[in-house]
């Protein structure tokens, strides 16, 4: 089952509870637009051409929100399941937002400063007319950053011959980003893990987490939870991972790795594969790398209590199933990961307000509104006796088809 099946699969169980008829499910579903195109730039004296799309998948509570990701094996289906999980997510979290998601199809490392520019705003150029602060708002993603935003908005800008920082977030801050952005998602999911952990009563000192996948996401989510007292005994990248049973010191493995690029042979430490970090013997496991990574052919062999997803879809269906049999708990990743979008929303919001705000308005911002989405998916979790999934599909596909409803 791919990415997107699961995804609809996962609606379509929500849609039986609630009874929804053929048109509403047909409204969540389906993508509002699919834009598709290529973009041509050139490289060493010839033309590279990429498929590209931008995804607007639901637009009922607001503009659509969504990253731009670069990466040589994103496709059509991987962006519209991203949109879609977007639209969940924005509606559990209550953001004025809708789903949305961008995708060109080139590896970034491979390409020149100039290059990467050039794909860039060749991508604005192609679809700026369905763009804007109230209409369609991107973000980074996989393979983009704070430079790529800037690029895209600068021209942008020069083709609507007006300024609008409020059309793209995830900026650098001089050029209207806001404070703690960067940080969002893992901390998001650092604030997620700290709650669970309260629920279960568990120490943080003597809770071991495992965390595969060591970017932007798994960066922050393992620096915010070591200073929170965490032990963190296990960190992956894509070219292996670290383990220290008595706990690693997570500021000298960043250091480490931005002077490396890798993580193997971290002073004091046992390499690992990934799979192996999969199924250490630990009380939390963290996947903050790509999707489909706890399949039916390694579930059995997790011994984590909790499974945190920081990334997108990282467990597939059997696997899941697999995983709820065992009596794991699951946190699930339109929950988990919002931290991004959350901070994106503030961001949006400063630029339409013309303000600045403070590192601890932002913070402060995050955690009540991180907090309150867990207590009350949790809360209604353990009332109904139902998965944490489930929960969260559930209370984001009853604001969706409210808002459905009140337009008839």
């Amino acid at each position: 089952m791919t990415f997107l099946e699961s995804i609809i699969k996962q609606f379509e169980k929500i849609a039986e509870i609630l009874t929804l008829s053929k048109k509403i499910k047909k409204r969540i579903i389906e993508p509002e637009n699919v834009l598709s195109f290529k973009i041509k730039i050139k490289k060493d004296s010839q033309e590279l051409t990429s498929p590209a799309w931008r995804v607007q998948h639901n637009s009922l509570f607001g503009p659509y929100k969504g990253g731009i990701r670069f990466h040589p094996e994103t496709d059509l289906e991987e962006v519209k399941a991203l949109a879609m999980l977007m639209t969940f997510k924005c509606s559990l979290m209550g953001l004025p937002f809708g789903g949305g998601k961008g995708g060109v199809r080139i590896n970034p490392k491979e390409l020149s400063e100039k290059e990467l520019e050039e794909v860039a705003r060749s991508y604005v150029r192609k679809i700026f007319q369905s763009l804007g602060e109230d209409r369609d708002v991107p973000a980074p993603d996989m393979g983009t950053d704070e430079k790529i935003m800037t690029w895209m908005l600068d021209e942008y800008e020069k083709l609507i011959g007006d300024k609008s920082p409020a059309t793209f977030t995830g900026k650098p801050i001089d050029k209207g980003g806001v404070i703690l952005r960067k940080e969002a998602t893992g901390l998001g999911g650092a604030i997620i893990t700290e709650e669970i952990v309260k629920k279960m009563a568990w120490q943080p000192n003597k809770t071991r987490i495992a965390i595969q996948g060591f970017g932007n996401v798994g960066i922050y989510a393992a620096l915010n939870l070591f200073e929170r007292g965490f032990k963190i005994i296990a960190l992956s990248d894509s070219l292996g991972g670290i383990f220290d049973p008595a706990g690693l010191n997570i500021k000298e493995a960043i250091d480490y790795k931005k002077a490396l690029k890798y993580l193997k042979g971290f002073p004091g430490s046992q390499e690992i594969t990934n799979q192996e970090l999969l199924s250490l013997e630990t009380d939390i496991l963290i996947p903050a790398a790509r999707e489909n990574v706890i399949t039916k052919n390694n579930a059995k062999k997790i011994k984590a209590k909790i499974i945190i997803e920081l990334a997108n879809g990282p467990i597939t269906e059997r696997g899941e199933k697999i995983l709820l049999k065992n009596k794991k708990i699951i946190v699930p990743d339109i929950l988990v990961n919002a931290g991004g979008v959350t901070v994106s929303y503030f961001e949006w919001c400063q630029n339409k307000e013309n303000s600045s705000w403070s590192k601890e308005r932002v913070s402060q911002e995050l955690n009540k509104k991180m907090k309150n989405v867990f207590n009350e998916v949790w809360q209604m979790a353990q009332k109904e006796k139902i998965d944490l999934r489930t929960t969260a599909y559930l209370l984001a596909t009853k604001r969706l088809v409210e808002k459905i409803k009140s337009y008839v």
